[in-house]
């Protein structure tokens, strides 16, 4: 039985950057909110390594900066559960979303924030081998190669950050960049030249893993030194991500090609009610940026508030009712 109670004016999937910038505007505004943070809180930015083109902050660790937004979206009266989504479904006007512990969670309106999965290479053992020398992870795992053989797949920030990490512990690091050139930001790439530990070799790809138990060599699709066969002691895949479209498709949100959700300016998607942020949608393209993500959190909540504002405070029949014009 649905109650005033039980019933939340905003319902954020995801706890990275833009669920918390979400969380915050929305809580400011005096809207019951409740996020569902998911199996990573904080996101890709809790296990990021060092931020410098956050503005206002010159330098700050990944997890220091989502500690920090979580501590105001609390103050303002946000709840923040490690609780994962796992099935949304809209019925009498209103959003449940079922949570993977089976708790059921009621809302007005609904704000899609989970961003994407790291992209893997899909090779033979790969799903084996993570955690045994396979990582996704520099910030996590880079620590545990110290004095170690390190390679990188990738040749973006994210790959060349994580080189620089890597190449504070380990012995040796290779970038495998399939291009032939790397398409960092200029200043990331100013930074290798501080390693003399750091090899890039271009114009190469890892498409085999060697290894049982853990991993001990990858196979080149060129020669190195007259070799195929590299030994590595670790491998960390940097090259992209894919959005997690699963919730949103099943709910009937229009995503693009790439899976992405559709949303206009003022981040609302095809349903009424529903709004999305951050890395799960298409409003920048591949610009995806921390930056980006809290602009659009702040957005989507906004358009939730005027939305609830517009409709009225009958609960969970928001969305069936016609919009109150003002006077």
């Amino acid at each position: 039985m649905l109650s005033a109670q039980n019933i939340y004016d905003v319902i954020i999937i995801g706890g990275g950057v833009a669920g918390l910038s979400a969380a915050l505007y929305s809580g400011r505004y005096h809207l019951r909110t409740i996020v569902l943070e998911g199996r990573s809180p904080g996101g890709e930015t809790a296990v990021a390594w060092m931020i410098e083109n956050y503005p206002g902050v010159p330098k700050i660790d990944g997890y220091d900066l989502v500690i920090a937004m979580r501590e105001q979206a609390t103050a303002v009266g946000s709840v923040l559960l490690p609780s994962e989504a796992s099935a949304v479904v809209q019925a009498e006007h209103c959003f449940t979303v079922v949570a993977n512990d089976g708790q059921e969670y009621y809302g007005k309106t609904l704000i899609f924030a989970h961003g994407s999965r790291r992209r893997r290479l899909g090779l033979v053992g790969e799903s084996q081998l993570t955690g045994h020398g396979i990582s996704y992870c520099g910030t996590c795992d880079a620590p545990l190669y110290k004095g170690k053989r390190v390679g990188i797949v990738g040749s973006g920030d994210a790959a060349v950050k994580a080189a620089e990490l890597a190449a504070t512990y380990a012995e040796q690091v290779f970038i495998f960049a399939r291009e032939d050139a790397l398409h960092a930001e200029p200043t990331n790439q100013e930074g290798l030249k501080k390693f003399t530990n750091i090899e890039v070799i271009y114009q190469t790809e890892v498409f085999e893993l060697l290894g049982q138990n853990q991993l001990e060599a990858v196979k080149l699709t060129r020669a190195y030194q007259g070799n195929v066969v590299f030994p590595l002691d670790g491998l960390f895949i940097e090259i992209g991500a894919e959005p997690l479209s699963d919730l949103p498709r099943s709910l009937g949100v229009t995503l693009d090609n790439h899976g992405y959700i559709e949303v206009d300016p003022m981040m609302k998607t095809n349903l009424d009610g529903v709004y999305a942020a951050g890395d799960i949608t298409n409003e920048t393209g591949s610009f995806k940026q921390d930056v980006v993500a809290a602009a659009q959190g702040a957005v989507a909540a906004t358009s939730a508030y005027r939305d609830l504002g517009q409709h009225g405070s009958e609960v969970c029949l928001v969305h069936a009712l016609p919009v109150v014009k003002s006077e």
